[in-house]
């Protein structure tokens, strides 16, 4: 029988957030309470009533301390700041599980949250889609099998509110398509085609970016040579997709000892001794 978990949620007045709220609740864990902004016009909604439920008598709050309270379980959708600020806050808490789904991350924010990952059973990922898993070790082997006469080329799609670009996503499946086609892919040059000097580059993985309307996210990876083309693509049609992959991840998380997950590893996707995480 599945354990009832007690988790608390970031941004809890975000869409995410909210989503996270309905996925919790539908898998018959406790929520102990969420974060956000001092400025959130949500600070006096109850949580439930934010994610369409009944009333929970729990509001949101700028204290992390205050939302974690009791918890075992983190899960952050926001922005990278944020994130490493609730993970160097967390270590005075009970939590034990931390779930990531925030994207945009630097080199050098992803060697902290990795140290982070010493004390915390962490589960990262750039998209929590089980489409999505299935889709980047997918491209892996396309790009394994193709030779280098295939141009790799990825295209994302996203609502125009979102920051950072190329999406988390995008680079989660640049570097599957790095890990089939090693060392001859280039995942450092994200720039678009642009200018008097923007000729592809041999070996290079383009990257295109779209900001549109309320659009939740499409990725599409084609393989192309002289002759033909192979299109890979994904298409998400409903936000509860990433909230139902968290909260399933923090299932799997929990019983886990500390260190830095994926996907993959909660999907049994993993071969960690060939380098695919």
């Amino acid at each position: 029988m599945k354990q009832s978990l007690k988790i608390a949620i970031g941004g809890v007045g975000g869409r995410m957030g909210r989503q996270l709220i309905k996925s919790t609740q539908a898998r018959g864990h406790a929520l102990t309470g969420g974060t956000e902004r001092p400025d959130s016009a949500h600070l006096n909604i109850d949580i439930g009533e934010l994610a369409d439920l009944r009333p929970m008598d729990i509001f949101p709050s700028v204290s992390i301390h205050k939302a974690v309270r009791g918890a075992e379980v983190w899960v952050d959708f926001t922005q990278p700041q944020a994130t490493l600020t609730a993970l160097q806050m967390l270590n005075e808490t009970s939590i034990e599980t931390v779930i990531i789904g925030t994207t945009g991350f630097s080199a050098e924010e992803e060697a902290e949250i990795e140290a982070f990952s010493q004390r915390y059973t962490l589960i990262k990922s750039g998209n929590f889609s089980l489409g999505i898993a299935l889709l980047a070790r997918l491209t892996e082997l396309a790009a394994k099998t193709l030779d280098t006469d295939w141009d790799i080329e990825i295209l994302e799609t996203h609502h125009r509110h979102k920051v950072d670009a190329p999406s988390g996503t995008a680079l989660m499946l640049g570097q599957a398509a790095i890990r089939g086609r090693t060392p001859l892919a280039d995942l450092s040059s994200t720039e678009p085609y642009h200018g008097v000097h923007a000729a592809r580059k041999e070996g290079q993985i383009g990257f295109a970016v779209r900001r549109s309307g309320g659009i939740i996210g499409e990725h599409e990876i084609s393989f192309t040579d002289e002759m033909e083309q192979i299109t890979l693509a994904h298409k998400a049609l409903d936000r509860k997709i990433f909230a139902q992959g968290a909260i399933k991840a923090a299932e799997w998380g929990h019983a886990q000892p500390p260190g830095l997950y994926t996907l993959n590893d909660v999907l049994g996707l993993a071969d960690r001794a060939s380098g695919i995480v």
